[in-house]
């Protein structure tokens, strides 16, 4: 009995010095203690094993569980919450970051049209520069082989506009074009439209080049830009599935010449005298 007061006595006064000590960082044992039994005096390390074995049987605790405080600026699960969004937020940029192959290599000069709109107006607006329109595919290999060297074509040709049309997003706007064949490509300059269209290859990248080199001379012109053909406008009206509006513009009636003024001729004058005499003269040579 006296042994089970002493351990009681000790557990209290243990539990009294830790509330004491308002200490951030608590322990569950303190640092350094001695405790009195009888006559002897036994170590705190001796003790400590003791102490914990005791504390399921002390009634101040009562089965409630011990409450710890930590400093929350040292905590490692603060560190971690805080690092935690910017590293998630780097991750999903670099996976977001993926680029797909028809986007490597773009330069300036380079962009996707978005609709049949954004062409016409994109022709319009680009006065007498010389505009390539690449028409091609996700799914093409042709395309894709030739793509870096289009890149490169148009780095070396800063002034030229480079448009792109994805095929697959837009099927029915280059169907109303009639490109049925990829990769195709179109070359436009102000008032003169269209210069020329072809098809070709990575290996047939030499027709691309002789139809550059032919067209990139600047020219100046003084009539409005004409972009597409009037036909091709028509037909993307035409096309239901599209959101595109066009009205044609009233043709020009021809002008007709002017009839040339035609004056009367002067009638000749005689009189009756003179005719009677006429035939009197004549009639007399006769005989």
């Amino acid at each position: 009995m006296a042994e089970l007061l002493t351990k009681t006595s000790l557990i209290s006064s243990w539990h009294g010095d830790t509330q004491h000590h308002h200490n951030p960082r608590v322990s569950v044992v303190p640092k350094s203690y001695s405790f009195g039994y009888g006559l002897k005096r036994f170590p705190s390390l001796k003790m400590k094993s003791q102490v914990l074995r005791s504390s399921s049987l002390s009634s101040d605790f009562h089965g409630n569980k011990l409450l710890f405080r930590v400093n929350r600026a040292s905590s490692p699960d603060r560190v971690s919450s805080q690092l935690r969004p910017s590293i998630v937020s780097q991750m999903t940029g670099r996976i977001g970051k993926v680029q797909k192959w028809w986007e490597k290599g773009i330069q300036p000069n380079m962009r996707e049209v978005t609709s049949a709109e954004d062409l016409v107006n994109s022709l319009l607006n680009a006065g007498d520069k010389l505009v390539i329109v690449d028409f091609f595919s996700p799914g093409c290999g042709g395309c894709k082989a030739l793509h870096p060297k289009i890149c490169q074509l148009a780095e070396m040709n800063p002034d030229i506009q480079f448009l792109q049309v994805n095929y697959e997003d837009h099927r029915s706007m280059c169907y109303s074009l009639n490109v049925h064949v990829l990769p195709f490509f179109r070359f436009y300059r102000g008032a003169e439209g269209r210069l020329c269209q072809f098809s070709c290859t990575n290996a047939t990248i030499k027709k691309f080049r002789d139809a550059l080199a032919k067209h990139t001379p600047e020219r100046c012109s003084l009539e409005p830009t004409k972009g597409l053909e009037e036909k091709e406008l028509l037909a993307l009206a035409a096309n239901k599935e599209l959101t595109f509006t066009y009205t044609p513009k009233p043709k020009p009636k021809p002008v007709q010449p002017a009839a040339p003024s035609l004056k009367p001729l002067p009638l000749p004058s005689f009189t009756a005298n003179s005719d009677v005499s006429k035939d009197r003269t004549l009639a007399t040579s006769g005989r």
